[in-house]
């Protein structure tokens, strides 16, 4: 919020004494006792009834302090011409350029009040009274608005400082620019909020802008450096004469190098020499912004340029350029009308009101990048304030569970750590408790005979002498181990102790029941089963031996009858009949083949051949 603070002229403002500190550095606070501040808060009070009782019959509206005669604004020559007329100790640079100030301890802006006698000294002294404004960290406080809002320059809007204050939420408020009086057009060049809103084509009037990095610039720019997208401008506003540069009063250089006109009020000459409400920019040497201004009416009370720029050089300003003044200098503070205006209402030119001007410079909260805090925050004095109690970083775009960040075994989410299944607690440390699993250990174990179960999945591992989905089986007889995966190895195979498997184990009575139970069914199997092999075999060798026998009987048979008939033979050659010898003395021979055929397989022989 905008801090505000009154310096009285003599003494100080209401309850305390003022210093220059109040007023800004070498302000003149006057001199006497705080009945001498009361006389002059008096003299201003009357003061302004008389111009009141005088506007009553004045014409609506204060004099249109302008700079150029009507239908024209700014020199006709180039920037070249500015360059090359310039005092030589500034070379080729037409330009001052400041780093502005970027903290964000404190409030954005402080507005304080001066009523103070100026020149301090001498005869010819008068009151001022106005405001300055400190502003901190420019770059995100400051912005130049358009009339009543975006693209109020090209519809040639016009709209009360107010009115355009309240749609930026303006903290500080002042006029801006200069525009054409009949057709609201804004003049100069015009950049709000890294928009170029109007090019002037290299118009050579005072320029206050400021660039993406931060730097302030103040003084005469080409129309190359508008339009520089290096380092672009994202604030620019056009005025006419620059009052200070590098600290010291520059009007009659700027003179020269904006080529006065005659307009509205006079000559060139005169708009700088006349008394009018004046605003003013500048910065210090700590890189704050300094918006100023001082009330007045064009002729009748005020301040001059000379005057100006030389109270600006006592309040410590370096660089500063006049902006649009007379009837258009309107300061709003908080929404709230916060100077003397010089205009009569148009309904009763007995009141004034605030003129409808064009641009304005506005000062608000510092904005935050992004603006809305990427949907996780709300930004205030420029920081993003996080929601919840994870979301930080300076555009609560990032989650922060805390140190242990979730210990590696969780997410961390906007609702703090959601674990990994396995793991529970506030930052995921504690692994399930036996018995449970899943996420955050809510789920209960199914595991049976001291199963314990994976704190993930919930996987069951069974104790050696089970198995199955849940460890509800027992090993079967033979087997034994970890998932019952063994066979046991027993004489006469036995069954062995399902856990060990060892084969010197008693079992319990309903196993040791079941056991004899199936040790008698099998025995009176393997009984049945040996009778039967039993009798298989009794039968068969009888059968083996009566053939055997029956064959042996017909061996015997057979070799009988062979000695028989080998016997009868015999006894039938010794009566064979022997052929008489030939008589005629041939000689003998042996017995041929056919001599020893029987007689019955002879051939009968011609009897008479015989004879």
């Amino acid at each position: 919020m905008a801090a505000c603070g009154a310096a009285g002229a003599a003494g100080g403002g209401p309850g305390r004494a003022a210093g220059p500190a109040e007023a800004g550095p070498g302000l003149a606070p006057g001199r006497g006792s705080g009945r001498a501040g009361v006389g002059a808060v008096l003299a201003l009070a009357v003061l302004g009834w008389l111009q009141v009782a005088r506007g009553a019959g004045s014409p609506p509206g204060d004099p249109a302090l302008q700079p150029y005669s009507p239908g024209r604004h700014g020199p006709r020559h180039g920037h070249r011409h500015v360059r090359d007329c310039q005092p030589r100790r500034y070379g080729n640079v037409t330009h001052e350029a400041w780093p502005g100030d970027n903290s964000t301890a404190g409030p954005a802006a402080a507005t304080r009040t001066f009523v103070s006698y100026f020149p301090p000294e001498g005869s010819g002294r008068k009151v001022l009274y106005g405001h300055f404004t400190f502003v901190r960290n420019p770059l995100r406080t400051l912005s130049v608005l358009e009339p009543g809002g975006a693209g109020g320059c090209r519809e040639q809007r016009r709209a009360t400082v107010q009115e355009t204050a309240q749609l930026g939420n303006c903290l500080v408020a002042q006029n801006g620019g200069y525009f054409n009086m009949e057709t609201g057009e804004c003049l100069g060049n015009v950049v709000s909020d890294g928009k170029l809103v109007r090019n002037s084509g290299g118009l050579q009037n005072a320029q206050f802008g400021i660039r993406k990095d931060g730097t302030m610039v103040f003084g005469y720019l080409s129309e190359e450096d508008v339009l520089d997208q290096t380092n672009p401008f994202v604030q620019l506003v056009s005025g006419v004469v620059w009052l200070l540069r590098d600290g010291e009063v520059y009007i009659n250089e700027s003179r020269d190098a904006e080529c006065g006109d005659t307009q509205t009020t006079g000559t060139f000459d005169k708009f700088i020499n006349v008394i009018s409400a004046r605003t003013a920019v500048g910065h210090d040497r700590q890189g704050r912004l300094v918006l100023v201004h001082v009330d007045g009416q064009t002729e009748s009370r005020g301040v001059n340029l000379w005057e100006m720029a030389e109270f600006l050089k006592q309040q410590g300003v370096i660089n500063a350029i006049n902006l649009d003044g007379g009837g258009s200098a309107t300061l709003v503070l908080n929404g709230t009308l916060a100077n003397y205006p010089s205009e009569h209402c148009s309904f009763d030119s007995t009141w004034r009101c605030p003129r409808r001007v064009s641009t304005v410079v506005c000062v608000h909260e510092p904005g935050c990048e992004p603006p809305d805090c990427s949907g996780h925050g709300l930004c205030q004095a420029g920081l993003c304030r996080c929601s919840g109690a994870f979301w930080t970083g300076p555009a609560c775009d990032s989650l922060d569970c805390g140190p242990a960040n979730c210990s590696l075994h969780g997410l961390c989410t906007p609702s703090g750590c959601l674990c990994d299944p396995g793991w529970t607690g506030s930052n995921c440390t504690e692994a399930c408790a036996p018995g449970f699993y899943g996420e955050s250990c809510s789920q209960k174990c199914q595991c049976q005979h001291g199963g314990s179960c994976d704190p993930v999945h919930g996987a069951c591992s069974c104790p050696p002498g089970f198995y199955g989905t849940s460890c509800e089986h027992e090993c079967p007889l033979g087997w034994f181990g970890p998932n019952c995966q063994s066979q046991c190895v027993c004489e006469h195979s036995c069954p062995c102790d399902p856990q060990t498997g060892s084969c010197n184990t008693t079992h319990d009575g309903a196993l040791q029941e079941e056991l004899l139970r199936a040790g008698q069914c099998v025995a009176s199997q393997n009984k049945e089963r040996s009778k039967e092999r039993f009798s298989l075999s009794e039968s068969t060798w009888l059968s083996l031996s009566c053939g055997l026998a029956l064959l042996l009987a017909l061996s015997a048979l057979g070799n009988v009858g062979l000695v028989l008939r080998a016997r009868s033979e015999r006894q039938r050659g010794d009566y064979r009949y022997h052929p008489l010898r030939d008589i005629n003395g041939e000689a003998t021979h042996p017995p041929s083949a056919a001599a020893w055929e029987p007689e019955d397989t002879r051939e009968p022989e011609d009897t008479q051949d015989s004879l």
